[in-house]
């Protein structure tokens, strides 16, 4: 591992203050190709927690970036930043396919939903070896949520889950909700190539208008990924759980987080009001006013998430 120090700035919930964190590359062995994290450490070096943050879909990196949107927005390595801040480690990785970790994933077709969550119990499992750690705290956002709690299923490392801007329902049922206002045509091809999927076939024919949502090589994707209910499969979780969920999301709504928390008594629910899908301080869903969130990467994560994170994590430690 490459280790570096840094400084990192940062307003604390009781004030300002400065502190030396170490940062790590780390490197993951897989079958088919090695997967890229950061691991950032208080100066306290043993004997703390670790989280593992998972991202959330598309081309997403460790940092929360995606090439799609110029700038960035750094919510995850804020994230990271933060647990730091209250004493665990932290860390994040480049999923299967994505900036350092892309060449370990060759054709789209060959990398399902379960995949991800191998990589995820994998992560877990090294970082579980690291003396330096009491237990790992799996934190999800946005698709890295379902991920997690996959994740943390029946794993004995795992000492707590936080899900972040997590969907609270099944995916097929989501897509169809999203596609409620197309055309009855749309809907239609929609509802025939869902049903398919949902049984587990593959569909060849797919409509030159739906081949972003359904083309034959995500179709594998798709397949694994619409077996999960995440308000069934948090159930089986015996681990503390925190649910966050931002008031102006425009990508997951507060009933997704109703629907986890619904599914899993014990959990915490937290709602934070202005918070949007990138952890950023936004008032309105207006679309141009949150498109300039997800590329500033100078606004902080809001106080009342990094609160909720804050006493989370001092119960775990």
């Amino acid at each position: 591992m490459m280790k570096k120090f840094l400084l990192i700035a940062c307003l604390s919930i009781s004030g300002c203050m400065s502190l030396h964190a170490q940062e790590e590359e780390v490197v993951l062995h897989t079958p088919t190709g090695d997967l890229y994290g950061t691991l950032l450490m208080p100066e306290q070096a043993s004997g703390m927690p670790v989280a593992l943050i998972i991202a959330g879909s598309g081309p997403t990196d460790r940092n929360g970036n995606t090439p799609l949107i110029p700038g960035g927005n750094n919510s995850l390595k804020m994230l990271a930043e933060l647990f730091v801040e209250n004493g665990i480690a932290a860390l994040r990785f480049d999923k299967r396919g994505i900036a350092a970790s892309r060449k370990s994933m060759g054709s789209e077709a060959d990398v399902t939903f379960d995949t991800y969550v191998d990589d995820a119990k994998a992560w877990v499992a090294l970082l579980a070896k690291d003396p330096r750690f009491s237990g790992v705290i799996i934190a999800g956002h946005s698709e890295g949520s379902l991920i997690g709690i996959l994740a943390a299923a029946n794993n004995k490392e795992v000492k707590g889950y936080i899900s972040i801007a997590g969907p609270g329902e099944n995916t097929a049922t989501l897509i169809r909700r999203q596609l409620s206002n197309q055309p009855e045509r749309i809907q239609a091809e929609a509802e025939r190539i869902l049903s398919q999927l949902e049984a587990g076939k593959e569909v060849n024919d797919v409509s030159p208008f739906m081949q972003s949502l359904f083309r034959p090589s995500i179709q594998p994707f798709l397949i694994s990924l619409f077996k999960y209910d995440p308000a069934k499969e948090i159930a089986k979780l015996n681990v503390p759980i925190l649910i966050i969920q931002g008031s102006t999301d425009i990508q997951v709504a507060e009933n997704d987080a109703t629907l986890l928390s619904k599914g899993n008594p014990k959990a915490q629910l937290a709602l934070i009001g202005n918070m949007n899908h990138v952890l950023k301080e936004c008032n309105t869903t207006g679309r141009n006013a949150q498109i300039a969130t997800y590329g500033n990467p100078e606004l902080p994560l809001p106080t009342g998430f990094k609160e909720r994170i804050a006493e989370f994590i001092s119960k775990r430690k």
